[in-house]
Protein backbone atom coordinates (compact mmCIF):
# COMPACT_ATOMS: atom_id res chain seq x y z
CA UNK A 1 0.00 0.00 0.00
CA UNK A 2 0.77 4.13 -0.58
CA UNK A 3 1.87 4.04 3.06
CA UNK A 4 3.52 0.97 3.53
CA UNK A 5 7.45 1.38 5.21
CA UNK A 6 10.33 0.88 2.70
CA UNK A 7 11.39 2.80 -0.29
CA UNK A 8 9.63 0.78 -3.90
CA UNK A 9 12.15 1.58 -6.85
CA UNK A 10 9.99 -0.17 -9.46
CA UNK A 11 8.30 1.67 -11.97
CA UNK A 12 6.83 -0.90 -13.98
CA UNK A 13 4.39 -2.64 -13.29
CA UNK A 14 3.14 0.74 -12.29
CA UNK A 15 0.75 0.71 -9.30
CA UNK A 16 -0.92 4.16 -9.31
CA UNK A 17 -0.63 5.48 -12.98
CA UNK A 18 -2.55 9.08 -12.23
CA UNK A 19 0.66 9.75 -9.90
CA UNK A 20 3.06 9.64 -12.86
CA UNK A 21 0.38 11.41 -15.46
CA UNK A 22 0.69 14.21 -12.87
CA UNK A 23 3.70 14.16 -12.94
CA UNK A 24 3.94 14.68 -16.82
CA UNK A 25 1.53 17.74 -16.81
CA UNK A 26 3.93 19.19 -14.17
CA UNK A 27 6.47 19.21 -17.19
CA UNK A 28 4.50 20.70 -19.65
CA UNK A 29 3.41 23.13 -17.01
CA UNK A 30 7.09 24.89 -17.02
CA UNK A 31 7.74 28.36 -16.54
CA UNK A 32 10.50 30.40 -15.80
CA UNK A 33 11.19 33.87 -13.37
CA UNK A 34 13.00 35.16 -16.60
CA UNK A 35 9.39 35.60 -18.40
CA UNK A 36 7.93 37.49 -15.78
CA UNK A 37 7.82 41.56 -16.73
CA UNK A 38 8.16 43.32 -13.42
CA UNK A 39 8.46 46.54 -14.84
CA UNK A 40 4.79 48.47 -15.25
CA UNK A 41 4.74 47.34 -11.14
CA UNK A 42 7.30 50.15 -10.62
CA UNK A 43 5.26 52.97 -11.82
CA UNK A 44 2.28 51.32 -9.40
CA UNK A 45 4.24 51.46 -6.47
CA UNK A 46 5.26 54.49 -6.81
CA UNK A 47 1.22 56.06 -6.79
CA UNK A 48 -0.03 53.95 -4.03
CA UNK A 49 -1.07 55.01 -0.80
CA UNK A 50 0.88 54.41 2.68
CA UNK A 51 -1.73 51.51 3.51
CA UNK A 52 -2.23 50.10 0.19
CA UNK A 53 2.24 50.11 0.17
CA UNK A 54 1.88 48.89 4.25
CA UNK A 55 0.30 45.74 2.82
CA UNK A 56 2.15 45.32 -0.25
CA UNK A 57 4.95 45.29 1.75
CA UNK A 58 3.88 42.45 4.36
CA UNK A 59 2.53 40.55 1.23
CA UNK A 60 6.10 40.01 -0.14
CA UNK A 61 7.24 39.61 3.33
CA UNK A 62 4.99 36.65 3.56
CA UNK A 63 6.26 35.07 0.21
CA UNK A 64 10.43 35.44 0.69
CA UNK A 65 9.62 32.38 3.62
CA UNK A 66 6.86 30.81 2.50
CA UNK A 67 7.48 28.68 -0.42
CA UNK A 68 10.61 27.53 1.52
CA UNK A 69 8.73 26.29 4.35
CA UNK A 70 7.00 24.26 1.89
CA UNK A 71 10.17 22.83 0.64
CA UNK A 72 11.13 22.00 3.93
CA UNK A 73 8.44 19.94 4.62
CA UNK A 74 8.74 18.08 1.43
CA UNK A 75 11.78 17.10 1.87
CA UNK A 76 11.66 16.16 5.52
CA UNK A 77 8.28 14.44 5.59
CA UNK A 78 6.93 13.59 2.59
CA UNK A 79 9.60 12.36 -0.01
CA UNK A 80 10.24 9.21 2.59
CA UNK A 81 7.03 8.00 3.40
CA UNK A 82 5.22 8.11 0.22
CA UNK A 83 6.03 5.02 -1.24
CA UNK A 84 5.54 4.70 -4.94
CA UNK A 85 8.52 6.13 -6.96
CA UNK A 86 5.78 6.94 -9.46
CA UNK A 87 4.74 9.71 -6.55
CA UNK A 88 7.71 10.77 -5.66
CA UNK A 89 8.92 11.82 -9.42
CA UNK A 90 5.85 14.23 -8.68
CA UNK A 91 7.33 15.32 -5.13
CA UNK A 92 10.60 15.84 -7.40
CA UNK A 93 8.68 18.38 -9.60
CA UNK A 94 7.22 19.47 -6.65
CA UNK A 95 10.17 20.84 -5.13
CA UNK A 96 12.03 21.92 -8.13
CA UNK A 97 8.51 24.22 -8.78
CA UNK A 98 8.82 25.20 -4.98
CA UNK A 99 12.43 26.66 -6.27
CA UNK A 100 11.13 28.71 -9.25
CA UNK A 101 8.81 30.26 -6.35
CA UNK A 102 11.58 31.09 -4.04
CA UNK A 103 13.52 32.45 -7.11
CA UNK A 104 10.44 34.46 -8.49
CA UNK A 105 9.64 35.80 -5.07
CA UNK A 106 13.51 36.96 -4.52
CA UNK A 107 13.30 38.60 -7.75
CA UNK A 108 10.44 40.39 -6.23
CA UNK A 109 11.60 41.71 -3.33
CA UNK A 110 14.81 43.04 -4.87
CA UNK A 111 13.01 44.99 -7.73
CA UNK A 112 9.75 45.89 -4.99
CA UNK A 113 12.13 46.72 -2.10
CA UNK A 114 15.43 48.53 -3.49
CA UNK A 115 16.27 49.91 -0.07
CA UNK A 116 18.87 47.17 1.64
CA UNK A 117 17.52 48.07 5.02
CA UNK A 118 13.93 47.41 3.81
CA UNK A 119 14.66 44.22 1.88
CA UNK A 120 16.53 42.77 4.83
CA UNK A 121 13.51 43.04 7.26
CA UNK A 122 11.79 41.59 4.49
CA UNK A 123 13.77 38.29 4.85
CA UNK A 124 13.90 38.02 8.69
CA UNK A 125 9.79 38.83 8.86
CA UNK A 126 9.36 35.43 10.54
CA UNK A 127 11.24 36.45 13.60
CA UNK A 128 10.06 40.10 13.84
CA UNK A 129 6.35 40.71 12.57
CA UNK A 130 4.36 39.27 14.70
CA UNK A 131 1.40 38.30 12.27
CA UNK A 132 4.00 36.14 10.11
CA UNK A 133 5.80 34.86 12.69
CA UNK A 134 3.28 33.20 13.84
CA UNK A 135 1.78 31.40 10.87
CA UNK A 136 5.37 30.45 10.44
CA UNK A 137 5.53 28.98 14.08
CA UNK A 138 1.65 27.31 12.86
CA UNK A 139 3.74 25.55 9.55
CA UNK A 140 7.28 24.82 12.12
CA UNK A 141 5.24 23.07 14.44
CA UNK A 142 3.30 20.77 11.58
CA UNK A 143 6.97 20.08 10.28
CA UNK A 144 7.76 18.61 13.00
CA UNK A 145 4.93 17.27 14.56
CA UNK A 146 5.83 13.88 12.83
CA UNK A 147 9.43 13.81 15.68
CA UNK A 148 11.72 12.39 13.31
CA UNK A 149 9.28 9.78 12.54
CA UNK A 150 11.19 7.34 10.02
CA UNK A 151 8.73 4.58 9.10
CA UNK A 152 5.14 4.68 9.55
CA UNK A 153 4.39 1.58 11.41
CA UNK A 154 1.18 1.79 13.16
CA UNK A 155 -1.87 3.41 12.48
CA UNK A 156 -1.30 6.19 14.61
CA UNK A 157 1.89 6.52 12.73
CA UNK A 158 0.23 6.94 9.50
CA UNK A 159 -2.53 9.48 10.99
CA UNK A 160 -0.13 11.74 12.25
CA UNK A 161 1.16 11.42 8.44
CA UNK A 162 -1.79 12.09 6.88
CA UNK A 163 -2.18 15.40 8.82
CA UNK A 164 0.76 16.56 8.41
CA UNK A 165 0.15 15.95 4.62
CA UNK A 166 -3.46 17.31 4.85
CA UNK A 167 -2.10 20.72 6.74
CA UNK A 168 0.40 21.31 4.58
CA UNK A 169 -2.21 21.16 1.21
CA UNK A 170 -5.22 22.38 2.85
CA UNK A 171 -3.76 25.13 5.15
CA UNK A 172 -0.72 26.52 3.99
CA UNK A 173 -0.45 25.99 0.63
CA UNK A 174 -4.73 25.92 0.31
CA UNK A 175 -5.50 28.55 2.63
CA UNK A 176 -2.41 30.38 3.55
CA UNK A 177 -1.16 31.12 -0.04
CA UNK A 178 -4.71 31.47 -1.39
CA UNK A 179 -5.27 34.15 1.09
CA UNK A 180 -1.99 35.71 -0.40
CA UNK A 181 -3.17 35.40 -3.90
CA UNK A 182 -6.24 37.20 -3.24
CA UNK A 183 -4.40 40.09 -2.30
CA UNK A 184 -3.05 40.13 -5.31
CA UNK A 185 -5.86 39.45 -7.61
CA UNK A 186 -7.93 43.02 -6.09
CA UNK A 187 -4.79 44.79 -7.14
CA UNK A 188 -4.81 43.58 -10.42
CA UNK A 189 -8.90 44.14 -10.53
CA UNK A 190 -8.08 47.82 -10.37
CA UNK A 191 -5.29 47.31 -12.76
CA UNK A 192 -2.34 47.81 -10.78
CA UNK A 193 0.66 45.36 -10.36
CA UNK A 194 0.52 43.63 -13.39
CA UNK A 195 3.39 42.06 -13.52
CA UNK A 196 3.34 40.62 -10.39
CA UNK A 197 -0.45 38.65 -10.97
CA UNK A 198 1.36 37.46 -14.23
CA UNK A 199 3.94 35.24 -12.24
CA UNK A 200 1.10 34.84 -9.47
CA UNK A 201 -1.14 33.25 -12.21
CA UNK A 202 1.75 30.74 -12.57
CA UNK A 203 2.68 30.09 -9.24
CA UNK A 204 -1.39 29.53 -8.40
CA UNK A 205 -1.62 27.15 -11.24
CA UNK A 206 1.48 25.37 -9.40
CA UNK A 207 0.06 25.82 -6.11
CA UNK A 208 -3.38 24.56 -7.05
CA UNK A 209 -1.90 20.86 -8.64
CA UNK A 210 0.49 20.40 -5.45
CA UNK A 211 -2.89 20.72 -3.21
CA UNK A 212 -4.38 18.55 -6.19
CA UNK A 213 -1.87 16.05 -5.64
CA UNK A 214 -1.78 15.61 -2.11
CA UNK A 215 -5.31 15.35 -2.20
CA UNK A 216 -4.85 12.42 -4.65
CA UNK A 217 -2.76 10.74 -2.13
CA UNK A 218 -5.48 11.20 0.70
CA UNK A 219 -7.91 9.75 -1.41
CA UNK A 220 -5.56 6.73 -1.77
CA UNK A 221 -4.95 5.86 1.46
CA UNK A 222 -8.63 6.35 2.28
CA UNK A 223 -9.46 3.66 -0.62
CA UNK A 224 -6.48 1.82 0.90
CA UNK A 225 -6.86 2.38 4.52
CA UNK A 226 -10.53 3.16 5.23
CA UNK A 227 -9.78 2.68 8.70
CA UNK A 228 -7.58 5.74 9.29
CA UNK A 229 -10.36 8.01 8.91
CA UNK A 230 -12.47 8.12 11.88
CA UNK A 231 -14.13 10.62 13.81
CA UNK A 232 -10.90 11.89 15.55
CA UNK A 233 -9.31 12.19 12.17
CA UNK A 234 -12.38 14.45 10.75
CA UNK A 235 -12.10 17.03 14.06
CA UNK A 236 -8.50 17.17 14.27
CA UNK A 237 -8.27 18.46 10.58
CA UNK A 238 -11.52 20.59 11.19
CA UNK A 239 -9.44 22.12 14.20
CA UNK A 240 -6.56 22.68 12.04
CA UNK A 241 -7.88 24.68 9.64
CA UNK A 242 -10.25 26.98 12.32
CA UNK A 243 -6.60 27.35 13.26
CA UNK A 244 -5.13 28.54 10.07
CA UNK A 245 -8.39 30.66 9.56
CA UNK A 246 -7.19 32.24 12.53
CA UNK A 247 -3.32 32.77 11.84
CA UNK A 248 -4.15 34.15 7.99
CA UNK A 249 -7.12 36.42 9.46
CA UNK A 250 -4.59 38.16 12.48
CA UNK A 251 -2.45 38.56 9.04
CA UNK A 252 -5.21 40.02 7.40
CA UNK A 253 -5.82 42.58 10.36
CA UNK A 254 -2.19 43.42 9.86
CA UNK A 255 -2.24 44.41 6.14
CA UNK A 256 -6.06 45.93 6.12
CA UNK A 257 -5.81 48.05 9.21
CA UNK A 258 -9.00 49.84 8.78
CA UNK A 259 -9.71 48.40 5.16
CA UNK A 260 -9.83 50.10 1.78
CA UNK A 261 -12.73 50.21 -0.76
CA UNK A 262 -12.93 46.46 -1.92
CA UNK A 263 -10.28 44.78 1.15
CA UNK A 264 -10.66 44.97 4.27
CA UNK A 265 -10.19 42.24 7.36
CA UNK A 266 -14.23 41.63 7.51
CA UNK A 267 -13.88 40.32 3.70
CA UNK A 268 -11.49 38.40 3.62
CA UNK A 269 -12.27 36.73 6.94
CA UNK A 270 -15.41 35.53 5.07
CA UNK A 271 -13.19 34.79 2.31
CA UNK A 272 -10.50 32.68 4.14
CA UNK A 273 -13.81 30.65 6.15
CA UNK A 274 -15.60 29.91 2.16
CA UNK A 275 -11.78 28.60 1.26
CA UNK A 276 -11.46 26.31 4.48
CA UNK A 277 -14.83 25.09 3.65
CA UNK A 278 -13.86 24.26 -0.12
CA UNK A 279 -11.07 22.56 1.82
CA UNK A 280 -13.06 20.20 4.39
CA UNK A 281 -15.49 19.36 1.38
CA UNK A 282 -12.37 18.28 -1.07
CA UNK A 283 -11.36 16.20 2.27
CA UNK A 284 -15.01 15.30 2.74
CA UNK A 285 -15.47 16.53 5.59
CA UNK A 286 -18.60 18.48 7.03
CA UNK A 287 -18.41 22.45 6.07
CA UNK A 288 -17.79 24.36 9.51
CA UNK A 289 -18.54 28.27 8.38
CA UNK A 290 -21.04 28.25 5.45
CA UNK A 291 -19.61 31.53 3.96
CA UNK A 292 -20.18 32.77 0.68
CA UNK A 293 -17.06 34.29 -1.20
CA UNK A 294 -16.78 37.87 -0.75
CA UNK A 295 -14.64 38.40 -3.35
CA UNK A 296 -16.16 38.39 -7.05
CA UNK A 297 -12.67 38.85 -8.71
CA UNK A 298 -11.41 36.14 -7.16
CA UNK A 299 -14.00 33.82 -9.69
CA UNK A 300 -11.82 34.61 -12.13
CA UNK A 301 -8.59 34.07 -10.37
CA UNK A 302 -7.20 31.36 -12.92
CA UNK A 303 -7.24 33.64 -15.94
CA UNK A 304 -4.07 33.97 -17.98
CA UNK A 305 -2.33 35.98 -20.93
CA UNK A 306 -4.14 35.77 -23.69
CA UNK A 307 -1.44 33.86 -24.97
CA UNK A 308 -1.51 30.27 -24.87
CA UNK A 309 0.67 29.40 -22.11
CA UNK A 310 2.11 26.53 -23.59
CA UNK A 311 2.93 28.45 -26.93
CA UNK A 312 4.28 31.60 -25.64
CA UNK A 313 8.03 32.74 -26.16
CA UNK A 314 9.99 34.61 -24.42
CA UNK A 315 9.62 38.25 -24.51
CA UNK A 316 9.78 39.89 -21.00
CA UNK A 317 12.39 39.50 -18.13
CA UNK A 318 12.72 40.22 -14.69
CA UNK A 319 13.92 43.40 -13.57
CA UNK A 320 17.11 43.59 -11.58
CA UNK A 321 17.42 46.39 -9.03
CA UNK A 322 20.51 48.62 -9.20
CA UNK A 323 22.21 49.89 -6.87
CA UNK A 324 23.57 48.66 -3.64
CA UNK A 325 22.77 44.77 -3.97
CA UNK A 326 25.43 42.14 -4.68
CA UNK A 327 25.32 38.43 -5.14
CA UNK A 328 27.02 38.12 -2.24
CA UNK A 329 24.49 39.65 0.35
CA UNK A 330 24.22 37.10 2.80
CA UNK A 331 20.82 37.48 3.18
Amino acid sequence: MLLDPGMDLTLRPMRYPDFYERYRAAIRNTWTVEEVDLHSDLADLARMTPQERHLINRLVAFFATGDSIVANNLVLNLYQHVNAPEARLYLSRQLFEEAVHVQFYLTLLDTYLPDHDERVKAFAAVEHIPSIRDKAEFCFRWIDSLGGLERLETEEDRRAFLLNLICFAACIEGLFFYGAFAYVYWFRSRGLLGGLATGTNWVFRDESMHMEFAFSVVDTVRAEEPELFDDKLGEQVTRMLEEAVAAELAFAVDLCGEGMPGMSAEQMRRYLEYVADQRLTRLGLPVRYGTANPFAFMEFQDVQELANFFERRVSAYQVAVEGNVTFDESF
